[in-house]
């Protein structure tokens, strides 16, 4: 999620994003996280294309999740392919209501409830060279950062930054 503003109530909300697309990315995020990956939702790319998920795997290996909640949204937005330029391996994520058939066969394939998701297509790799790949992770790095001291501060604010999330901050408890 992009942050909008360290001043409001919860800056890692951006309202940009259908409930229903929220619900996707739920289940995406669970299963990324079983995988073990490092998912940052709304990246913006070097292109100035935005991912709706991107993920860091435990081998470094980069991965775009583009969402998609309906046959029209998958119509009017044809800007990914260019989201190959800034991974590993490119998948569209949708839920039970869209039909599949009508996702690329070159790109991987996700199925979501909310609740979790399976992987229905493995997206081939082609895998970047290495000045994109330390350009894309450093922007990964920088922009995860910068939320989680936001999400520290409006937290504070809130007064609901307890004693737990202050050790981890402050790096004092790095279980």
């Amino acid at each position: 999620m992009t942050i909008l503003s360290i001043h409001g109530d919860n800056p890692l909300a951006d309202g940009r994003q259908s409930e229903r697309a929220m619900k996707v990315r739920r289940g995406v995020q669970r299963l990324l996280a079983e995988l073990r990956h490092a998912v940052l939702p709304e990246l913006t790319l070097a292109s100035g294309r935005r991912a709706d998920l991107i993920t860091l795997s435990a081998k470094g290996e980069i991965w775009i999740i583009e969402i998609k909640t309906s046959i029209e949204d998958f119509r009017v937005d044809r800007k990914w392919p260019e989201y190959r330029l800034h991974c590993d391996r490119l998948f569209f994520a949708t839920h039970g209501d869209v039909p599949l058939d009508i996702f690329p066969e070159e790109c991987g394939l996700l199925l979501s409830d909310g609740y979790g998701a399976h992987i229905l297509r493995e997206a081939p790799e082609h895998r970047l060279a290495a000045a994109t790949r330390k350009s894309v992770i450093q922007a990964f790095a920088r922009t995860a950062a910068q939320r989680l001291m936001l999400a520290e501060w409006a937290a504070e604010r809130n007064g609901e930054l307890g004693d737990s999330i202050r050790d981890i901050v402050a790096g004092t408890r790095d279980d």
